[in-house]
């Protein structure tokens, strides 16, 4: 049984996580770290890494960037493999990722949905076929809570888009005032607002046609139930730094 501990146990994503392992007969919530106290989850919550008496597995970790460098700190040193799944990391906050995950088994994406990633592969692909002629826009949308923008699957997004052309488009978040005419940019747009779970819409613009490609997640479980797929898979794997497609190229 891999034992997980639940970073961020009193939120959200953390709840779906629990509830999800309730039923799992090949994990097991061990702990979770919040600095919230509280005992309405069913298991020991530790304010902080340093105060964990007992070694989990494996970390699942949807809390906030501002806990990683304790977490990356507490995994190095007893080899705990962690799973990523925050967003908003400063380019400081990913160089230390990419420093432990030389030491320890780091797993890291801005979306652990299935259908997202398989959308980042389309994204590419249409880029690649439909080339410079067409403008590429990205909408994205999310709950009025969400503190970061764009969406770290935005960025995914732009990102396999830009792959087709070498990575030099530049990105533009948001156009106000007179910005002048569209130039050879990824444009990006964030919505937030009620309960809006996660939703993205990838246009490419062209003459007199668009081609619009999108997913919507309808609950936060498709993404708890990845990330604890991913923690499964992790669980033993040696130092290095993984993504979906590690995973999907697994199954």
């Amino acid at each position: 049984m891999i034992k997980i501990a639940v970073c961020g146990a009193g939120g959200k994503m953390g709840a779906n996580i629990l509830q999800l392992l309730k039923d799992d007969s090949e994990a097991v919530a061990a702990c979770g770290i919040d600095p919230r106290v509280f005992d309405a989850v069913g298991i020991t919550v530790f304010s902080s890494f340093k105060d964990i008496t007992e070694k989990p597995d494996v970390i699942i970790d949807f809390s906030s960037p501002a806990v990683l460098e304790d977490e990356l700190d507490y995994a190095v040193k007893n080899n705990v493999p962690a799973v990523i799944g925050s967003t908003g990391f400063t380019a400081e906050q990913l160089e230390l990722i990419n420093r432990a995950a030389k030491k320890v088994a780091v797993f890291r994406t801005a979306n652990f949905s299935l259908g997202v990633n398989l959308l980042c592969e389309l994204v590419k692909r249409a880029a690649e076929t439909l080339g410079e002629k067409f403008d590429i826009e990205i909408i994205e949308k999310h709950h009025s809570q969400k503190i970061d923008a764009p969406s770290g699957t935005a960025i995914m997004l732009a990102d396999s888009a830009n792959s087709a052309f070498a990575d030099k488009k530049p990105y533009v978040n948001g156009r106000e005032g007179i910005c002048g005419k569209r130039l050879n940019e990824i444009g990006m747009h964030a919505v937030r607002g009620g309960t809006i779970v996660g939703e993205h819409e990838v246009l490419f613009c062209g003459e007199d046609e668009i081609v619009t490609l999108s997913h919507s997640a309808r609950s936060k479980k498709v993404f708890a139930a990845g990330a604890i797929k991913a923690a499964k898979w992790l669980a033993g794997k040696s130092a290095g730094l993984y993504d979906m497609k590690d995973l999907l190229g697994d199954f």
